[in-house]
């Protein structure tokens, strides 16, 4: 993969280190031979891996492009994947590793230290036997980088009218609109909404090639398809909202949970997910800062289970984690559709979301797609008063479902339908389409899915 063009980096002040993240590592930074110091095992999930202890045994791992991980001592062969540009999990002899990459703070920037990682988690594969260790690679080529550290935005957002007419003017796939609730809310805010400021550190991929064999499949399957309009049945929970916190990879993680366990259950479990217990409890993501979804809707799913909304009701802020002996719910085999991240691509999804069910999905939301009404919507680059524009290599930053696809009656353009996490009264009763087929801001990049292990 080409070296990632880094944009914007806001250091986000988080009460756990572990979780923030202001890291910038390529697989071209990650591949090679690293050597992982573990920890005695016998914990359980509620391990803290801060100071990691004394070495117990080592394990040597060679890390190859794009997805394969090999047990230098034995011979052994598992996988690992680069989780965006944050940190990377390996799974080998039926063990799980997975940790961040280092950073240093130099000043107001930042070094990634992409040879090394911060102190993360082991575990086996069914998620006893819990350890900790820090991982090193002895074969780099060691290319830090630098980030400039951006001061927060504190003002109150105000609506870009001219954006918005100039989008309007500029095509008619889809339709801008004023949302005044908007202006309640701060700069930052919005941001958040976006998906948190640490989550636009993640970098895009571009979607994997079509085999021959995908191409068949997919060609077998149909036109259009909708979850929420199933033989007359709806398999789609309702539109939440997420409000000023960046808890989008959250809802979307566990928006995907709800849906497939009521495809499951043929409706009979319709459960509700706290985004909250998240946002408070996972050591794996950044609060209301943002997060990723391989790691909410797949690892901390498996690791730690998700709680009922009842349990830990939303109240879109960092809180601190409360202790619960509520019921939990669990997922298995979670993974990037494709196998690994860069794997992805639109056939791939499709065969995936038939089969399997609602898929959760990263896209780049710009300042237009905020005033999205309806349509089938594509990126205007139309100027706004912030200089944004469009590349394509820019970020990805904000977590949504997509629940079916389609194409337009008339125009003929293709479309995946999504749901968002913004409430029901914005774009088409909380959802909105977009364009499908083109990669269109990232979305057919790097979906991820998973399993939920019926209670």
């Amino acid at each position: 993969m080409a070296i990632v063009k880094v944009f914007l980096l806001v250091l986000a002040v988080l009460p756990i280190v572990l979780a923030d993240t202001p890291a910038n590592c390529t697989y071209d930074d990650l591949v090679g031979r690293w050597v992982f110091k573990v920890s005695a095992g016998g914990g359980d999930n509620t391990l803290n891996c801060t100071s990691p202890g004394p070495v117990d045994h080592m394990v040597i791992v060679d890390l190859k492009f794009p997805d394969v991980a090999l047990d230098v001592t034995y011979g052994h062969e598992g996988y690992w994947t680069l989780i965006y540009n944050q940190g990377f999990e390996v799974v080998l002899n039926n063990k799980k590793y997975f940790a961040f990459s280092k950073y240093v703070k130099e000043g107001e920037k930042y070094k990634s230290m992409c040879d090394e990682t911060l102190p993360g988690w082991s575990h086996n594969v069914v998620g006893t036997d819990w350890a900790c260790y820090v991982g090193t690679k002895n074969q780099t080529r060691n290319r830090p980088r630098s980030e400039t550290l951006v001061d927060p935005m504190k003002q109150l957002y105000k609506t870009d009218y001219e954006l918005i007419n100039n989008i309007n003017s500029a095509q008619n796939s889809w339709t801008a609109g004023v949302y005044p609730e908007y202006e309640k809310m701060t700069v930052e805010e919005m941001l958040r909404r976006r998906g948190g400021r640490a989550s636009m550190m993640a970098s895009k991929p571009s979607p994997a090639p079509v085999t021959e064999k995908v191409r068949k499949l997919a060609e077998t399957l149909p036109p259009s398809f909708d979850w929420r309009t199933i033989n007359g049945q709806n398999f789609v929970s309702p539109v939440r909202n997420q409000g000023g916190c960046g808890s989008c990879y959250a809802f979307g993680s566990l928006a995907m949970h709800e849906a497939r366990l009521r495809i499951a259950s043929n409706n009979t479990k319709q459960t509700v997910f706290a985004p909250q217990e998240v946002v408070s409890c996972s050591e794996y993501s950044q609060g209301c800062e943002g997060g990723f979804p391989y790691l909410i809707a797949g690892k901390y799913a498996e690791d730690f289970g998700l709680v009922e909304e009842s349990c830990s009701p939303y109240v879109g802020m960092d809180t601190p984690c409360k202790k619960t002996t509520c019921k939990r719910y669990y997922g298995t085999d979670y993974k990037y559709v494709g196998g690994f991240y860069g794997g992805c691509n639109e056939e791939l999804m499709r065969m995936e979301l038939v089969k399997n069910g609602p898929i959760t999905v990263a896209f780049e939301v710009y300042p237009d797609f905020e005033a999205y009404k309806s349509g089938i919507y594509h990126h205007v680059f139309a100027g706004d008063r912030y200089g944004h524009s469009f590349d394509p290599f820019e970020l990805t930053n904000h977590a949504v479902l997509v629940v079916g696809y389609g194409a337009d009656s008339t125009t003929g353009e293709k479309f995946w339908s999504v749901k968002n996490s913004w409430g029901a009264g914005w774009g088409e009763k909380g959802y909105f389409r977009i364009r499908r087929g083109t990669d269109e801001c990232a979305i057919e990049s790097i979906a991820v899915v998973s399993f939920p292990i019926f209670p």
